[in-house]
């Protein structure tokens, strides 16, 4: 695979070395959105640089940047806000597990977007949060943030009125809550595999059973160690959290412990697909081994009498008669219906 090629770069580096490791790479895209109670602003940006004034203001500054190829770029934002190097190296090393860090200037929080679509999905979202700003980086542009864009364009709630604290859980909530529908998907996919196993239990199924308990493995872990991280950011003590904010954590918190427990309902039901498929494959060979068994138990008594007159004996006294062939015939039909209506007595039928 790609990234395993481009993670093998960093491979003997110094700590600190930006090396971009994700698999695409798009349009380098730098924003800025400055909002207060009582005033907004968006701008597309050209160059870092441009970011300057907007370091020590009393305004709430969201600056989001999509497109980590541009290692130059990050660097730069780096040195102006004063983010540590190693933190930069984990922006931009895009396959980093759930973490939260703190320095004394910012927080820094990784969190990962999930999708299914013929296989799961991940992207890395790196968020840091400092007095009066939050950065987001992206690999590639999305609208999963959009719901947090109208909401401060429109001066929906009380977004605007509240600090970058808030603005920071509003991101973290809306990543939770994209695990729902991630799971409404998984659902969907598992009823359509119980399905099938129930009604054609195929060999195929199985291959996507292993590949539908591999993505949920992934996505457990990725949300246990959200889970985790979460605990971590409620018991530490940052001055950049404000304690009037740590309620809206604690519903985060609730919403992950929720997503847990309904995936590791989801593992189970797929771990006891596998069951389900092979008592399925088992109750159909018995069904085919029974009918066989029927066709052979009926054929038998009629094999035996044909074998009889097969014989090349000069006497036997049916051959010379009129009506033997057809006798015979008769009573062959007779005892292989007489085998068929006890059978269905017994209901072996």
């Amino acid at each position: 695979m790609i990234w395993k090629r481009r993670l093998s770069k960093k491979v003997g580096v110094p700590p600190g070395t930006l090396v971009y490791t994700g698999e695409k790479e798009e349009e380098f895209e730098l924003s800025l959105i400055t909002y207060s109670p009582d005033s907004y602003s968006e701008r597309n940006l050209e160059r870092v640089e441009e970011l300057m004034p907007f370091k020590d203001t009393q305004t709430v500054t969201w600056i989001r940047v999509v497109g980590l190829h541009r290692v130059e770029q990050i660097e730069k934002l780096g040195e102006l806000f004063g983010i540590h190097p190693l933190t930069l190296e984990d922006i931009l090393n895009v396959h980093q597990r759930p973490k939260i860090e703190f320095f004394e200037d910012y927080i820094f929080v990784v969190m990962r977007t999930l999708s299914y679509e013929k296989g799961m999905k991940s992207e890395q979202i790196s968020l840091v949060l400092g007095r009066n700003f939050l950065i987001s980086f992206q690999e590639r542009k999305s609208d999963i943030f959009k719901p947090v864009e109208t909401r401060l364009r429109n001066n929906k709630g009380s977004i605007r009125k509240k600090g970058a604290d808030y603005l920071l859980y509003s991101f973290l909530d809306i990543v939770v809550d994209s695990y729902f529908v991630l799971l409404e998907t998984l659902g969907e996919v598992i009823d359509t595999l119980e399905d099938e196993v129930l009604s054609e239990p195929y060999p195929h199924i199985v291959k996507d059973i292993h590949l539908l308990k591999r993505d949920l493995n992934y996505a457990f872990k990725v949300f246990w160690t959200t889970r985790d991280e979460m605990n971590r950011l409620l018991r530490e003590d940052s001055s950049l959290i404000r304690k009037r904010s740590l309620i809206y954590y604690r519903d985060v918190y609730d919403h992950i412990i929720r997503v847990i427990d309904i995936t590791e309902t989801m593992r189970d039901t797929v771990s006891g697909l596998l069951d389900v498929y092979f008592s399925s494959v088992s109750n159909r060979m018995n069904e085919i081994m029974k009918v066989l068994t029927i066709i052979a138990t009926v054929f038998i008594p009629l094999t035996f009498i044909a074998g009889v007159y097969g014989m090349n004996f000069k006497y036997m006294p049916e051959l010379e008669w009129k009506y033997g062939y057809p006798a015979v015939l008769l009573f062959m039909l007779l005892i292989g219906m007489g085998l068929l209506f006890f059978f269905r007595r017994k209901r072996w039928l």
